[in-house]
């Protein structure tokens, strides 16, 4: 008998394709307690289906920049301007389209905030 590098013994492996078993032929979850089931998103999670946020790739609300940009930045990445937060982005693997709209920032800016790097990218709002 090779075990290999299973992790598995051959009786549990068979258990657990049986448990999937119901959701794989369904589509959908078959389990009678709601708590084994991911939880679903909510309605003021951030639009991902579209990939990441960036500016300029259509309507972008400035929370849900500020929020891509806290992902990427850290507050110790405050003040500065958009040569050093475009550097930091780039060292966290940040998407291009982000790193690239903080690069055609004026280069004489400086910002205390990610709040204040969000308002700058989404441009002048109108006032309603």
């Amino acid at each position: 008998m090779q075990r290999g590098s299973d992790r598995l013994s051959v009786h549990r492996d068979e258990e657990m394709k049986h448990e999937l078993q119901g959701m794989l032929r369904s589509g959908h979850p078959t389990r009678s307690e709601e708590w084994h089931d991911p939880e679903p998103s909510a309605e003021d999670d951030p639009l991902l289906a579209g990939g990441p946020v960036t500016p300029g790739a259509g309507p972008v609300s400035v929370a849900d920049l500020r929020l891509e940009l806290a992902r990427h930045l850290g507050r110790t990445s405050f003040p500065a301007g958009p040569r050093e937060l475009t550097d930091e982005l780039r060292r966290r693997h940040a998407p291009d389209g982000l790193v690239e709209a903080v690069e055609r920032l004026p280069h004489t800016s400086r910002y205390r905030t990610a709040q204040e790097l969000a308002e700058a990218l989404a441009g002048p709002r109108e006032n309603a």
